[in-house]
């Protein structure tokens, strides 16, 4: 470009400056719409010569009437999609810097806080967090530093917009990785936000926080109730998440924990019952009338058959917790028939498994209601009668002793 050339670039750029200056939000709204449509896609060396080496200028007075005006919404979404231009134009830093320096990461997580603000602008502005995350690791960890983790969570909680709550997953994963510093905070909260209401967004936080327990040395011991809470949820996308996380804890040292608690699901007590604890002779009384129980005690059931068969070793484990006893006790649960059905399945593994759970197994059931479990394990359940019923959900089957026995035969 000649000089002359440059001139005249200059004069018209310190032009257009004046007239956003003295213009007001109508001709500054028009300028912007103008801007972003001729200058979508251009990289920094574009838009230095389109500025002429002045950008820098309009990047400030840009960041600055967002800051002041966000809350109006009017032009917020053409004031996203500018700074997405200067955010994403090339590698270059120079911009990012400017527009840190001017506090344009608080505004985004402002904007994302308001409780005014439209799903389409909270997405932009996720969407420019993410350009920043993406910069690198000083960049990550201002924005954790500026209570982002927990502004973000919030917007994947509470968003309305499917789109919108997936934004801020994939945010929370980029300020996971890499950013050693912060990573255990992105880990913890997102526990916490396990009691959220939405399905949507729990299967979201439980994906997220599988992609970051696999890149974590250790797991921490808060995730475990939440975790198993989660497998009340009515959706299976939920389930299928929440089983996912379970199975890689496994090899984490929430293990044993997990495998107690997983059991415990099996067999369920009646809120009020516990509360007024009914006498010792009612073990009938254990049935749960709420479907999100029977709901969480069928995954269980499912969840320790997925466990067992990845590793026998662990199936011992879950031997010596008393499983069987509770697997035949939710066999026994007419309530719910998945649950019986997910039991039986498991409880058929067990049996074709270890001949010592056959034996013991077969002698609760009886010679009759065995050998139809042992023919059609999955639909068993349709033949079970009352009699039956009581009979395995007050079994009093003890694996432990039984294995114990053995070890000493042996």
């Amino acid at each position: 470009m000649s000089t002359q050339e440059q001139q005249a670039n200059i004069g018209k750029v310190l032009s257009f400056l004046r007239e956003w200056d003295r213009g007001d939000m109508r001709v500054r709204g028009r300028m912007l719409s103008t801007f972003v449509t001729q200058n979508t896609g251009k990289t920094f060396y574009e838009l230095e010569l389109e500025f002429a080496q002045v950008a820098s200028l309009f990047l400030a007075r840009l960041t600055t009437w967002m800051k002041l005006t966000y809350m109006l919404g009017t032009f917020l979404g053409l004031q996203l999609k500018a700074l997405g231009i200067f955010l994403s134009a090339s590698c270059h830093d120079q911009y990012l810097m400017n527009f840190l320096e001017d506090g344009g990461v608080l505004t985004l997580l402002d904007i994302l806080s308001h409780s005014q603000s439209k799903d389409d602008d909270k997405a932009g502005a996720i969407k420019l967090l993410l350009t920043v995350s993406k910069a690198g690791r000083k960049y990550k960890e201002i924005i954790c530093e500026s209570h982002g983790v927990k502004v973000i969570g919030e917007c994947l909680s509470t968003s309305n917009r499917d789109e919108t709550k997936e934004a801020a997953s994939v945010l929370l994963e980029s300020l996971s990785h890499g950013n050693p510093r912060y990573q255990d905070q992105v880990y913890k909260y997102l526990i916490t936000c396990m009691t959220c209401s939405s399905p949507k967004s729990l299967q979201l936080i439980l994906h997220t926080l599988c992609i970051i327990q696999r890149k974590m040395k250790t797991a921490h011991y808060s995730i475990v109730e939440p975790l198993l809470n989660t497998l009340r949820s009515l959706h299976l996308e939920v389930q299928d998440e929440a089983i996912k996380l379970i199975l890689d804890l496994k090899h984490y040292d929430v293990k044993a924990v997990l495998l107690t608690g997983l059991v415990a699901l099996l067999r369920p007590i009646k809120e009020k019952e516990h509360q007024h604890q009914i006498s010792k002779d009612s073990e009938m009384t254990e049935m749960t009338g709420s479907f999100p129980v029977l709901v969480q005690q069928a995954a269980a059931a499912k969840t320790i058959r997925l466990l067992a068969e990845e590793d026998q070793e662990l199936s011992r484990e879950l031997l010596s917790l008393g499983v069987i006893q509770h697997l035949l006790h939710t066999m026994g649960n007419r309530e719910h028939p998945d649950g019986q059905i997910q039991a039986s399945l498991t409880l058929e593994y067990f049996v074709v498994s270890f001949p010592v759970v056959e034996d013991q197994v077969q002698r609760v059931m009886g010679s009759a209601l065995f050998a139809e479990f042992k023919n059609k394990a999955d639909t068993v359940y349709m033949n079970i009668n009352e009699t039956e019923a009581e009979m395995l959900l007050t079994n009093q089957i003890n694996m432990s002793q039984v294995l114990n026995g053995n070890k000493s035969d042996s």
